[in-house]
């Protein structure tokens, strides 16, 4: 049995909100809603997926059976559901540490949307990119605003170890922000244009072959 929960933590599959209930169970044992509630009080749903409660139970159970977690006890209320609380095993707290040290050590290859659309451009007219840019660039602007706000509220009373992810959030997203307005005003002077009759003289041209 022993040997079998040893196969199912090494191929457990990792994820965020796996790490999280992990760390979170390092500190007490607590029930699945007093683990979404800490998330979202301490702010790291900004970096961490709580939004669906199933998800949060699915992963638990994946880490009960695991054996990366226990049941230690479970209650009931007068009239409300019955609670079960989880801590963590010793397994548990190893496979956190091995997690955290590989997150922070080796770069995932990861394949977000944006530059996968970008790689794919010339499907829409220049427009049609030209809007749809303003608009993310508008979204973004906004995010960042609201970044700036956490950090300039929450940085007056807790120590920077404490916002380290949203000042990693807060850097990516204003080079985006720079990013999409350089290409938009690219865009916008011509400097970065194509249309039908320009794709079709690129590729007879034998452009982009060896």
């Amino acid at each position: 049995m022993t040997s079998k929960i040893n196969t199912m933590a090494r191929s457990f599959q990792r994820s965020p909100l796996a790490l999280a209930i992990l760390v979170l169970l390092a500190e007490e044992p607590m029930h699945p809603y007093r683990m979404q509630q800490l998330i979202k009080e301490r702010g790291k749903d900004l970096v961490i997926n709580v939004q669906r409660r199933a998800s949060l139970y699915q992963t638990i159970q994946r880490l009960l059976r695991a054996g990366l977690i226990a049941v230690k006890e479970t209650s009931r209320e007068e009239n409300r559901p019955e609670r079960t609380v989880y801590e963590l095993t010793e397994q548990g707290l190893e496979t956190a540490r091995d997690w955290l040290t590989s997150m922070l050590s080796k770069p995932k290859e990861e394949f977000p949307e944006f530059p996968a659309a970008l790689s794919l451009l010339p499907l829409l007219e220049v427009g049609e990119v030209l809007r749809c840019l303003e608009e993310r660039e508008a979204a973004l602007a906004e995010k960042l605003s609201s970044l700036d706000t956490i950090l300039r509220e929450a940085g007056a009373v807790l120590p920077r170890l404490f916002l380290l992810e949203i000042e990693y959030l807060h850097a990516m997203l204003k080079t985006e922000v720079n990013w999409v307005r350089s290409l938009i005003d690219d865009m916008r002077s011509g400097r970065i244009t194509w249309d039908r009759e320009w794709l079709r003289g690129y590729a007879d041209s034998g452009g982009g072959d060896d």
